[in-house]
């Protein structure tokens, strides 16, 4: 279901926008949308994708529902440090070290598309401080025993290539974006018209074509871009089945993009996977509907922070004794 769409039309103001210290000479950079004081989700941006490729009612849906959310930009994209990471894995002692950072204990992670894999990521790494992980049309392994049956197989045959192409191609992407620039609006329109397939209404949205917009131009760096391409082509350096917490996927069955059987694969794999699927809509079928996909996530935070009850079991017997009777 697609998010009702107001009149005013406009990019997510952030709350906050900031970087945080996550290795000698390295930082992450993040925008901050929501209650001040909510639990904290950590939200991963897609391929490409930077801090405000967050949908357009982010920011009052939050609010509402008493989440703080922290976009976070991988390296190499918008306010972050450039740096090459070996597997996907690699991510996680950096987002561990911006929780650190920003007093966040517990917290739940939520990746879009080329995100999905860094969500997982940091599940894997951190089970006892991520409550749940959510997957929004999420990209899914292409090597070993939980490659997805898909296209996207074709990646590990290209895996040298993306690795010796990754620093010219995230430095052409920078130029081609500050060229494309001027003539960005009448570009993104004509892709969302002849492109779009089942995503043509979200991206022929107002609000949505802005926030992709403003994300885009206002990156300033998106080299995570080339970075990404490089990484899905290699095994993750974790499995699947090794992800212990509650993962949510929400995938279109219409998604040309990231092809539904990823988000079947993914959420069968991981030890506690619930799918969601939407006929006929496409990659951003999750995303474009914050408000079910943070409902889903206060409802799953609540089962899994509730203190347990404990009563007794009906076979047990109670070890206390009966007062004595007072003697004659």
């Amino acid at each position: 279901m697609q998010e009702e769409i107001s009149s005013e039309v406009g990019p997510p103001v952030a709350r906050l926008v900031g970087t945080s210290l996550v290795a000698p000479g390295r930082e992450l950079g993040w925008a901050e949308f929501g209650h001040p004081d909510g639990d904290v989700v950590f939200w991963f941006h897609g391929t490409p994708g930077a801090r405000f490729q967050v949908p357009p009612r982010i920011d009052e849906v939050a609010l509402q529902r008493g989440f703080r959310v922290i976009a976070v930009e991988r390296p190499g994209t918008g306010n972050s440090s450039n740096h090459r990471y070996d597997r996907i894995i690699d991510f996680a002692p950096d987002l561990e070290a911006l929780a650190n950072e920003l007093g966040v204990e517990r917290f739940a992670v939520v990746g879009l598309s080329g995100g999905g894999p860094y969500t997982l990521a940091v599940a894997k790494h951190m089970p006892d401080r991520v409550v749940m992980a959510t997957l929004l049309g999420g990209m899914g392994p292409v090597r070993g025993s939980d490659a997805v049956f898909s296209y996207t197989r074709l990646m590990r045959f290209m895996a040298p290539s993306l690795e010796v192409l990754r620093t010219p191609v995230g430095s052409l992407l920078n130029r081609v974006v500050s060229v494309a620039t001027p003539i960005a609006d009448p570009v993104f329109s004509l892709y969302a018209r002849f492109l779009g397939f089942a995503d043509r209404p979200i991206l022929g949205n107002p609000q949505f074509k802005a926030m992709f917009l403003h994300d885009l131009i206002t990156a300033g760096d998106l080299r995570a871009t080339a970075h990404d391409l490089a990484l899905f082509a290699r095994h993750w350096g974790f499995q699947l089945d090794e992800v212990t917490v509650p993962v949510v996927v929400w995938h279109g069955l219409a998604d040309v993009i990231v092809p539904p059987s990823h988000g079947h694969h993914q959420a069968a794999r991981v030890a506690h996977g619930e799918l969601h699927v939407r006929a006929g809509a496409g990659h951003f079928a999750g995303f474009s509907d914050a408000t079910e996909v943070l409902n889903r996530v206060r409802e799953v935070w609540a089962e899994q922070t509730a203190e347990p009850v404990t009563t007794p079991s009906s076979g047990t017997r109670s070890t206390q004794q009966p007062p004595e009777a007072p003697s004659e």
